[in-house]
Formats: structure tokens, sequence, C-alpha cells
């Protein structure tokens, strides 16, 4: 096993979606590239996050490619980073934070609620053919064919139409047999400011809610106001706990798909909230932002631009002959680069030069191309590479150049903290927790994978065909 050092940290991407949970992650696995103390990861889990792509917001690259390479191990420095983060946040009880906890709580018993919703109050919704049948018979008009993808569509309709029956109904039969009252006298709206947090908000036989537990969902939001929105909020809640705990009844919370959600949610989200104290941690004053604006104002502000496309003549007189063509449409500049400019990738490129900056090439074509608006051709002007006729095909504007600015400013705010958190990774990197990445162990699976499609392809391993 090998160290391999010097991946860079990018930051802070918590894609944790097949992670196990901590000291679950024992079980070795043949594709194990790397460990964050005793954090694990596969070689598997990073191509399931490039592939994908509508979660990394990246290009998928072809396997055997250099540029899945590049992606892999772009993803791999990103999920140490994160594992940092998460060992971190252990060690400093910040999952022992009561705000974390009842975050983590609440999306348990959404889970719990809805799987026992769906397998015991809704369930499986069979349509039979004679349902469909019936339903062809009374709703379709006489001689339509009764194609399959009519029949698709009729169950379809049947089962939408049975789900609402089920739901409509869900709230009775969930409630069959258990006592509940709301007490409406405890949620008026105008006794907010009074009420205690241990006034009964509402009771299901003996167990009973208090203003503290609902005071949050019962007046946050639009329409919480309204009398009739509280109590149907209440409702809901005490519906949902009934699920909860119907649900742990049945040993739902045994499910190991329900577990390894929970899991999967409690790391991600415990990375995101020792993060969120980071940054607070790490939140400058308004003279560290003024500072680091003048050391770091060549990262942040941003040059005005242009993208330009260009013809080069050996002559003044050939330079204003051209223009005067390109002017009266006899010719188009794509056109005039091809056949008479003097750049030797003219015929390449159709002089398209790309997007330039100032201070980047000679001062009396710097301000020709900086005169002109987008769209307009200007010329000819002299360097010593020739007679330059230049067309300002687009333009950005120069920004964050002044703190004073509002977005400067908050750009410079992003900047920094973005480099105390990297610096914080880093050293937990350095000093904290161990990392080790298998290099060996990338490098055979990846070698496996180009054999495998040069085998695919004909090719011989290691060889050309």
């Amino acid at each position: 096993m090998t160290r391999l050092f010097g991946l860079t940290v990018l930051g802070f991407w918590v894609f944790m979606i097949f992670n196990a949970v901590p000291g679950a992650q024992a079980q070795e696995a043949s594709d194990v590239i790397a460990k964050v103390g005793d954090q694990v990861i596969t070689f598997s889990e990073i191509d399931t996050l490039i592939n994908s792509s509508s979660i990394i917001g990246l290009d998928i690259p072809a396997y055997g490619t250099p540029g899945r390479n590049t992606a892999r191990l772009s993803i791999l420095d990103k999920m140490i980073s994160a594992d940092l983060l998460y060992l971190d946040a252990l060690k400093n009880d910040a999952d022992k934070d009561p705000d974390y906890g009842r975050e983590a709580a609440d999306y348990d018993e959404s889970m719990l609620a809805v799987m026992y919703k769906e397998k015991f109050l809704v369930g499986e919704i069979p349509v039979t053919g004679k349902e469909i049948q019936d339903f062809y018979k009374t709703n379709i008009q006489k001689g339509t064919e009764l194609t399959d993808d009519m029949k698709l569509a009729i169950e379809a309709s049947i089962r939408k139409n049975k789900f609402k029956d089920r739901v409509a109904g869900m709230r009775e039969r969930l409630r069959k047999d258990i006592s509940v009252s709301v007490k409406e006298e405890n949620l008026r709206p105008e006794d907010d400011g009074k009420r205690e947090d241990t006034a009964v908000a509402a009771a299901m036989d003996s167990v009973v809610i208090t203003w503290g537990e609902v005071k949050k969902i019962l007046t946050g939001g639009p329409g919480k106001s309204s009398m009739a929105d509280r109590v149907e909020a209440m409702n809901r809640f005490i519906d949902n706990r009934l699920m909860v705990n119907k649900a742990r009844e049945e040993g739902l919370d045994k499910d190991l798909i329900y577990q390894s959600r929970v899991n999967e949610f409690r790391k991600t989200h415990l990375i995101n909230f020792h993060r969120s104290q980071l940054v607070e941690r790490f939140t400058p004053t308004e003279e560290e932002i003024d500072s680091y604006f003048e050391k770091n104002k060549d990262k942040i502000a941003v040059a005005d631009v242009r993208k330009i496309q260009m013809v080069v003549l050996k002559s003044k007189e050939e330079a204003e002959q051209v223009k005067k063509k390109i002017d009266s449409g006899e010719i188009t500049i794509f056109e005039a680069a091809r056949d008479f400019s003097i750049d030797p990738n003219a015929k390449q490129t159709l002089g398209e030069m790309g997007w330039v900056s100032r201070s980047t090439g000679f001062p009396g074509l710097e301000k020709l191309t900086f005169s002109l608006k987008a769209g307009e051709l200007g010329g000819p002007v002299e360097s010593p590479a020739g007679w330059h006729l230049v067309k300002v095909l687009d333009v950005r504007d120069s920004m964050y150049q002044d703190i004073n600015d509002k977005g400067a400013r908050e750009k410079t705010r992003r900047m920094y903290i973005h480099e105390k958190l990297d610096q914080y990774t880093s050293d937990l990197r350095k000093k904290v927790f161990p990392v080790e990445v298998y290099e060996d162990v990338f490098n055979r699976i990846t070698g496996e994978e180009i054999d495998r499609i040069q085998k695919k392809m004909g090719t011989p391993p290691g060889g050309t065909k």
C-alpha cells in the first residue's frame, strides 16, 4: 500500500450516496482505494458519482480515457475532504448538538411515516381485467378499439382513483381505536405571545403533545394565522406521529434500506452542519475583507475582455482594400482571414483569436481592440506582425475592481472563507487524521478497465491491432 500525496483540496463536496455507517465500513472490498481514519472510499463509489452527471455537474468521460481518471481523482479528493470534516465533526461532538439531533430525528421519522403509509395505509393497488373491461364499457366511446396501450391507460386511471379513495379514508383507518383530541383553545393565534410551551396542544390517548413541540410548525409559513389551517396542520402532525409509532411497532425501523438511508443522511447532514459552523467561525470582519482584497485583487477582480477575430495583412494599403471589401459585403471576415491573412494559422482558425485582455499585446492594437463595440470592425493598425483588421465578436466588462462595490465585497468574503476552509481541511489531513490513498489499487483497476475495452474492440491488451 502506498500513500498518494499532492491531491489538492478542491472544495467540500458531499456525495456519500453509498457510504456505509461509521464502524460498519470495516468490511473490506477489493476496490478500496482510500481510507480516511476508519472511513473507506471505494473505486465503485467514485464511478457511481461520475455516472451521475446531473449530480456532479460534469460531462461524463468515457471509460478507459485519461479524462475519466482525472475526474476520478478530483472526486476522490472531494470525498477525502468530506470524510475529514465528518471525523472532525465527531471529534468536536457536533453530532451531539441539539439542532443537529432534531433535524436528524425529523428525517428519520419522516421516512418511517412514508414507509408505513405506503405499506399499510395505501399498499398495493391491484387492477383486475374485469375492472378494465367495465371501465371500457362505461367510459370509452362505443366502437373504439381496446388496444394494449388503451388497457394500460385505463389501468392507470383506475389505480389513480383507487389511490385517492384510500388516501381519503387514511386518517380514519389510522386513528381507529385511538382517542385523538385537538385543543383548539390552545392554538389561537392571538395568544401566541403569552402561551407557555407546556400548554397542551393535542392528545393521543394518554400521550400529550405540547405547544413547544408544534409551535414552529404551526406558526411558520403562509396561512398559519388561520385557525382552520392550524387545526389541519395539527392533525397532520398527529397523523405523522401515529404513523411513526406504528412503523416502529411493525419493525420498519429494522429495515436495511431504511437504516442505510438514515445513516447516509446523518453523515451527509453532519458534514454540512459542521461546515456551516466552520463558515460562521471563519466569517471575516470588514477590516479583514478590505485587507484580503488588497492582497488578492489580481485573483478577485475580473478585467474587461474582448472576443475577437483578426485579419493580418502585409501592408496598410492591402489592409484598407480588404476592409473595404468586408464593409461592402463583397467578402466576409472569415473569407478575408482564409484568403488574405498572413497569420500561419488563419486557414484553420479563420481569424478567431478567442478572448483577450488588456496588457497582453501591442499598445496600438490593444487600444483599437478595446475601443470597438461588439460587432464592430476596426483598423488597420500596425504591429511588428503586420497590419491588423480587428472585429470584436463579444464583450465582457470588468467586474469586482472596487472593494466598495457590493459584488466585489461579497466575492472577497466568499474567497476568504473558502481559503480558510481549505486550509482547515488541509491541516486535518496533515496533522489530525490519517489519510491513505492506494495508488497501486487505482492503477490495477484502471489497467484492467483498459484491457477489457481493448479486448472488446479486438485490440490486444497493451498493444495495437
